[in-house]
């Protein structure tokens, strides 16, 4: 699989799309012992350490000469998801306590993904530099378009803070979550983040990319036959916590810790914290009447009944036939449990 240019090198430990034999499945409905809460570095904490994460394969910083460098911070500029894992093992090592991500919605899933093989205590403070093709946490932090390093460094020593909770990928006898991110996607979802990729390529991004991929996959859904591949579906188990188990063909999943989405689309409703997800069974109904409130978050009574759900849980157990999107880029599916992570401090202006 081609990987997106605003992710590190090709070789990754975190197991993209490829097909590695299953895992036996997990038995649903038994809480597994989670471990304990990683506590949080705040401005109380006794000395403020600042180590910045270039991607230099971002969309903006590839239009740059050189990332903008700022004195009293650790630089690093990993080119593969080895040196990535190097780099926060040393921040790690000499007490880094707060971390600046100059990339996209990628780069961050990446580094939190890694950062907690190597902060079991107490978890650095995140600052962000949305400089990747989709900034869909950014938009949501509300930080400002051209922000940079340096505007960083002052947010993180004088600036306030949000908490965000990630959606945590977890494989059936893991010790530790293989991911965290957002944006979580399954079925025609990840055929529209395809669509998205295209408009990359014609200088679409953010919001504008994801409306068009939003438009290609109505479009498909809406003129295709009864036997396109659209309409009908994936095979899917989708199980919460609360005990609702479903297994049969579903059209698309979509999962996400944000308040709010790209372009202020609610998928899931009214906006809120915590882990909410829009289920939606194969062949769907109504779906030109459902359009409208799927994307500015009514609900009218008859959706339910026309295979449109929105629930929110702490933990969904799920199997996949296909694999599935986290934060823009493709990863295997099978067995897994998306469970909403401890909140992380985000810093904003």
């Amino acid at each position: 699989m081609k990987l997106d240019q605003g992710q590190f090198g090709a070789a990754a430990p975190l197991n993209r799309l490829a097909d590695p034999a299953r895992a036996e499945p997990q038995r649903r409905g038994v809480c597994r012992p989670w471990p304990s809460p990683l506590r949080i570095a705040t401005p109380a904490d006794a000395e403020v350490r600042i180590g910045v994460i270039h991607n230099a394969r971002a969309r903006h910083n590839l239009l740059r000469a050189a990332p903008l460098f700022v004195d009293g911070c650790e630089h690093v500029m990993p080119q593969s998801h080895a040196e990535l894992d190097e780099a926060l093992a040393g921040f790690s090592a000499r007490g880094v306590n707060a971390l600046i991500i100059d990339g996209g919605d990628g780069t961050v899933r990446d580094v939190m993904s890694i950062a907690s093989r190597h902060y079991s205590g107490v978890f650095p403070r995140i600052a962000i530099v949305p400089s990747g093709k989709t900034n869909a946490l950014a938009l949501d932090l509300g930080l400002p378009k051209h922000w940079t390093a340096k505007d960083a460094v002052e947010a993180i020593r004088f600036g306030g803070i949000k908490e965000r909770s990630p959606i945590e990928v977890w494989r059936p006898g893991a010790e530790q979550a293989e991911l965290r991110g957002f944006i979580f996607g399954a079925g025609a979802f990840v055929r529209a983040t395809g669509l998205a990729q295209t408009t990359h390529r014609f200088g679409a991004f953010n919001g504008m990319a994801v409306g068009l991929s939003i438009a290609g996959a109505v479009a498909q859904t809406l003129f295709g036959g009864r036997d396109n591949s659209w309409r009908r579906g994936e095979p899917m188990r989708v199980a919460s916590a609360d005990g609702t188990d479903v297994d049969g063909a579903h059209y698309m999943l979509i999962g996400s810790t944000l308040v709010h989405m790209p372009l202020k689309v609610r998928p899931f409703g009214e906006p809120r914290a915590g882990l909410k997800l829009l289920r939606v069974e194969g062949s769907p109904r109504n779906i030109i009447s459902a359009l409208p409130a799927l994307l500015g978050g009514g609900q009218p009574r008859w959706m339910a009944q026309s295979g449109y759900h929105r629930e929110d849980s702490e933990r969904f157990d799920l199997r996949l036939d296909g694999g599935f999107i986290l934060d823009g880029e493709t990863f295997d599916g099978g067995d897994l449990t998306l469970r909403q992570g401890c909140p992380m401090r985000f810093v904003v202006p």
